[in-house]
């Protein structure tokens, strides 16, 4: 059975782990209706993307 030999570190666990954080998300404005949006998806306002219309009616 697998056992460590020694104790690890508050110190070197917090380094090990200081890559897992979640990263913030940056939404940005949607050039059609300037609503915010994550980038490369559809505007769930208006249902534009890169300057054109892919959902024919994202709020009715």
């Amino acid at each position: 059975m697998a056992v460590p030999k020694s104790k690890i570190s508050r110190s070197r666990r917090g380094q090990r782990r200081s890559h897992d954080s979640l990263k913030k998300i940056n939404p940005s404005e949607c050039s059609n209706c300037g609503e915010m949006k994550l980038s490369h998806n559809i505007c769930p306002g208006c249902g534009h993307y890169a300057g054109r219309e892919v959902l024919s009616s994202a709020q009715d």
